[in-house]
Order: structure tokens, then C-alpha cells, then sequence
């Protein structure tokens, strides 16, 4: 079965990631790091990230609320440092790997471009930005937007929305049940959130 499908019992996931619709907020002030609201349907929160500024590898939790004391996803990368980076994502209660993403290294200066691989390495998706994060890091103003696709169907879309002093975001998730994991899509928002501060820093 492709591990990139719902292969837990329903009842066993948590319901945070039972939702089709979600809101991603970064305040505009954080310190130690950056945090990431995430938003069900009903504007209650159900996940929560802080990244730290300063990690020699990329690491970092989603948990199920700002008190940090209930992980329900863990994020990391295999490398420090490498044009093809590829960062694994798993469920914490389990220790299931429920699929990793490849950064496509030089074709991603224009366009974040990831590939989608399952726990054994094989690529079976794609998740890509649609605007272009060259022209954003000199107009900032302009606003992101990404799609991710399993074995070319679409199943989840990211759209910045704008706003003065946040950053916002609004993640679906389309699809037959089970095309993808809402853990793994979530997952794959945030990741790119993320890149979306290294870029800022860089600027």
C-alpha cells in the first residue's frame, strides 16, 4: 500500500487532521524562533509549530496546541547542507514515516519545487509552487501559492492571503479520501512556510 495513503484506522488519527480546509497564521512578532498557528474550519486551533532560527539540520515538531506538550508530527532532514535535500516526516505516536519530500535543488531557485517519496524512496508526487519565489524575495507584496499532486491528481492547494501585519494562509485539501495523507499535506504546507523564512532571512 503506498505509504503516502491513510494506512491507520480513522479513529486513530487525531482529529486534527480530519478537517478539508485550514488556516495557517504566523504572527508578525515572534522570538526564539517563528510560530505557526494552524486553524480548523471553525477557527479553533489544532496545530501549532515553533521553528528555531539557528538548527544545523532542520528539525522540528507540530504540536497540538501552543503548550508544546503533546507532538503529534516530527519534521527532519537527512542533510544539513545539499542541493537535493530530503526531509522525512513522521508520525510521532507511531514512528510511522509517512513519506518524505525531495528539494529539487537548482530548480528551485525560481520556483520551490519538492518531489513527493513514499517510505521506501520511490517518487510518487510532486509539490510545487505556482508563483515565484525569485520575483517575491525583490516584491515582497506578491503572494505565494502551491499545489501538491500524487501520481498526477491534485490533492491539496496553498494560498497566501494577504494581510498587513501577519502572514495568512489557506490550505485545502481536495481529493478522494485516502489519495493522501492529511498528516503528510500538512506537513508539506508547513515545510514550506519554512522555506518561505529562509528566504525572508536571506533577503
Amino acid at each position: 500500500m503506498n505509504a503516502l495513503q491513510q494506512v491507520q484506522p480513522a479513529k486513530l488519527v487525531p482529529s486534527a487532521f480530519s478537517h478539508t480546509r485550514y488556516t495557517i497564521k504566523r504572527p508578525w512578532l515572534t522570538f526564539l524562533g517563528r510560530k505557526f498557528y494552524v486553524y480548523g474550519p471553525d477557527g479553533q486551533v489544532v496545530l501549532f509549530v515553533r521553528h528555531k532560527m539557528m538548527t544545523l539540520k532542520d528539525e522540528w515538531n507540530v504540536f497540538s496546541d501552543d503548550t508544546e506538550r503533546v507532538p503529534l508530527l516530527k519534521v527532519k532532514a537527512r542533510q544539513a547542507i545539499a542541493l537535493d535535500i530530503v526531509t522525512d516526516i513522521f508520525d510521532v505516536a507511531s514512528g510511522q514515516n509517512l513519506g518524505a519530500v525531495r528539494n529539487k535543488g537548482l530548480k528551485s531557485i525560481i520556483r520551490d519545487t519538492w518531489e513527493c517519496l513514499d517510505a521506501t524512496d520511490v517518487v510518487v508526487g510532486k509539490f510545487a509552487e505556482d508563483s515565484s519565489s525569485l520575483l517575491r524575495r525583490f516584491i515582497p507584496l506578491l503572494l505565494g501559492r502551491w499545489h501538491l499532486e500524487m501520481n498526477g491528481a491534485p490533492v491539496a492547494r496553498l494560498d497566501q492571503v494577504f494581510r498587513f501585519f501577519s502572514k495568512e494562509f489557506s490550505l485545502v485539501v481536495s481529493g478522494p479520501p485516502g489519495k493522501a495523507d492529511t498528516r503528510f499535506i500538512i506537513g508539506c504546507a508547513l515545510l514550506a512556510l519554512m522555506r518561505e523564512i529562509s528566504r525572508e532571512q536571506q533577503s
